[in-house]
C-alpha cells in the first residue's frame, strides 16, 4: 500500500545556517530511516579512481585481464554508457558530490572558490557558498546516521565545505592505496552494527606519474601491442603513455581485489553496495579535460544487496546519477531537487540525454559543451578564436613536447590536425555507432541537418532549464585570484581586464 506523508516544518528553520541546518536535516533524515526500517542499513562504498579509462577486460578491452574488477561485474552490473559531467576533475567531483550538474551550483570552473592550493594562493579568493538546500552527500548520509570516510581525503570541489561536516574519519595520503581501509583504522571508531559510506581514492592512472607512487607500477604491457587511436600520431611516446595506463590498471585491478577481499573477511561484503567508477580519462590530450568519449565516458559497475547480478546496461547514466543511486542503495530517499537519479528506482526514467561542459581548466580559459544522445554526440564550441591545444599544465611532458614538434614538421594527417590544428569549429556532430573516435564531424553533412537541429535545441533547452551558470563569464575576483596564482601563464585576453 502506498501512502503520502505531510511533513510542516516551520518557516524559520528553512533559513538556518549551514551548520544548523544540519540539524534539521539530520532529524528528516532519521524519520525516513524509520520509514525503511524493513531495508537493513546497507554500507555504500565508492571506489573512485583517478584519470581510468575504463579499459578493463570486462569492457572488452583485450590488452590486459583484470580479474577483479571483472568479478565485481560478473555480481552485480556494468554500465557502458556512463558518463561523467566533465573530463576535469574538481568540476566532476563538485557534481557527483551533491547530485548537481557543477554548471547549476557554479562549480564549474577548475579549482575555483578556494583560498589556495598545493601551497600557492588565490587572492582575493571568489568564493562559491552552496544553497542551503544542496547538500554534499557524506553530510546526507552522516545525518542519517551513517559513519562516514575518506581515505585519501580528496577534496577537490569548487564550493566552500568543511570536511568536518562530511566526515567522521578522513585521513589524507598521497600513496594512492587503500593502506588504511585494509589495516582497519578507517571504521576503527564506527559503533557496533553502524552502517558506512566511505570513499576510497585509488590512483590509477596517476600512479606512474607521482614520484611517491611510482613504486607501485612494474612496467609490464608491451608498447608494441597497444592500440593507437587514430587522433594520435603512431609515434614511441604516445604509445608509452598508452602502456603506461595498462600498467596502472593491473594496479587498480590488484587494488579492487585487496578492498573486495577485506570486506568479506569481515563479514561485511553481503550487505555493502559498492561503486567503482572514475573521475574523467586518463592523461592525454583529447582525453582528461576534454568532453570527447574518451574524456567522459567512463566506466561504472555497480554490486551488492539490491544490485542486479550479471547485468549490463546500455541507457544513458549520467555522473550525478551515482549519488541518487548511492542514496537509494542504503534506502534513504532522493531529494526532490536533486538533480541525479536512482538508476534502480522502481520508477526510473532513463535519460533522452546526458550534458557534459569544459570550462577554465587552471589558467586555460575554455568553454564547450555536449551533448550525448543514444547515437549521436553534439559539441558546441563557443571560443572558436583560439584552438583545442591552449597552453596547458601538460604542455612540458615529453609526449607533449614530441607531438608539438610532430605537428609543426608537418607530419600529421588530416585527422590528427582536427584536434592539433589551429581552427575549431563552432559545432560537432558525430554518429558513435560508425564513428566512435569522433573523427568525422557530420555538422556540416546536410543530410544530417535535422539531428543536428535538434541536438542544438536540446541543449538550448537544457541551457535554459538548469540555468547553466557557464554562460556568464567568470567574475573579475575569480578572474584575478586565478591571475595571483598562475601569473604569467594566464595568456587568454580574459584576464586583460584585471591583469
Amino acid at each position: 500500500m502506498k501512502f503520502h506523508l505531510l511533513i510542516v516544518v516551520p518557516a524559520r528553520f528553512l533559513f538556518l545556517p549551514m551548520r544548523n541546518g544540519l540539524l534539521l536535516f539530520s532529524l528528516i533524515s532519521m524519520f525516513f530511516g524509520v520509514l525503511h526500517a524493513e531495508n537493513p542499513k546497507r554500507n555504500v562504498l565508492w571506489l573512485y579512481l583517478e584519470d581510468v579509462s575504463g579499459w578493463f577486460s570486462c569492457y572488452g578491452d583485450k590488452v590486459i585481464q583484470t580479474p577483479n574488477i571483472d568479478a565485481l561485474a560478473a555480481e552485480g552490473t556494468r554500465f557502458d554508457r556512463f558518463y561523467v559531467p566533465s573530463g576535469i576533475c574538481s568540476t566532476t567531483r563538485s557534481a557527483i558530490a551533491t547530485g548537481m550538474m557543477q554548471t547549476t551550483i557554479g562549480a564549474h570552473n577548475h579549482r575555483s572558490s578556494r583560498k589556495s592550493f598545493r601551497g600557492k594562493t588565490f587572492s582575493p579568493p571568489d568564493l562559491n557558498f552552496l544553497a542551503e538546500d544542496v547538500i554534499p552527500l557524506p553530510i546526507r548520509f552522516r545525518g542519517a546516521g551513517w559513519w562516514t570516510f575518506n581515505e585519501g581525503g580528496k577534496d577537490d570541489y569548487n564550493f566552500v565545505h568543511d570536511l568536518a561536516d562530511w566526515y567522521d574519519d578522513v585521513f589524507y595520503r598521497r600513496a594512492w592505496a587503500p593502506d588504511r581501509f585494509l589495516s582497519g583504522a578507517s571504521l576503527a571508531e564506527k559503533a557496533e552494527g553502524q552502517p558506512f559510506f566511505g570513499q576510497l581514492q585509488l590512483g590509477g592512472g596517476k600512479l606512474n606519474l607521482m614520484p611517491w607512487s611510482k613504486h607501485l607500477v612494474t612496467k609490464t604491457t608491451d608498447r608494441a601491442t597497444v592500440s593507437v587511436p587514430p587522433y594520435y600520431p603512431d609515434i614511441p611516446e604516445v604509445r608509452e603513455q598508452i602502456a603506461n595506463h595498462y600498467d596502472c590498471l593491473l594496479v587498480t585491478d590488484s587494488q579492487v581485489g585487496q578492498i573486495v577481499k577485506k570486506l568479506k573477511d569481515d563479514g561485511v561484503y553481503d550487505n555493502t553496495v559498492i561503486f567503482l567508477f572514475s573521475d574523467h580519462g586518463y592523461v592525454m590530450h583529447r582525453h582528461k579535460q576534454f568532453i570527447y568519449e574518451g574524456g567522459i565516458r567512463m566506466p561504472l559497475i555497480v554490486t551488492g544487496p539490491g544490485i542486479p547480478a550479471g547485468k549490463v546496461r546500455d541507457d544513458l547514466v549520467s555522473g550525478i546519477d551515482v549519488t541518487a543511486t548511492s542514496l537509494g542503495a542504503a534506502g534513504l530517499p532522493v531529494p526532490i531537487e536533486m538533480e541525479g537519479r536512482d538508476v534502480f528506482s522502481d520508477d526510473y526514467q532513463p535519460r533522452d540525454f546526458v550534458i557534459a561542459a569544459r570550462d577554465r581548466a587552471d589558467y586555460t580559459i575554455d568553454k564547450i559543451r555536449a551533448v550525448v544522445t543514444p547515437r549521436f554526440k553534439y559539441l558546441r564550441n563557443y571560443l572558436v578564436d583560439r584552438p583545442y591545444m591552449q597552453p596547458n599544465y601538460r604542455d612540458s611532458r615529453d609526449f607533449s613536447v614530441v607531438i608539438q614538434e610532430y605537428r609543426k614538421a608537418g607530419k600529421m594527417n588530416e585527422d590528427q590536425l582536427a584536434f592539433y590544428g589551429d581552427d575549431r569549429p563552432e559545432e560537432e556532430l558525430y554518429d558513435l555507432s560508425s564513428d566512435p573516435h569522433e573523427i568525422r564531424n557530420l555538422a556540416d553533412d546536410p543530410r544530417f541537418t535535422k539531428v543536428l537541429k535538434q541536438h542544438r535545441q536540446l541543449l538550448e533547452n537544457w541551457i535554459a532549464k538548469t540555468g547553466d551558470r557557464g554562460q556568464e563569464p567568470e567574475s573579475d575576483t575569480g578572474l584575478k585570484a586565478v591571475l595571483h596564482r598562475w601569473g604569467e601563464k594566464c595568456v587568454n585576453p580574459e584576464y586583460d581586464r584585471v591583469r
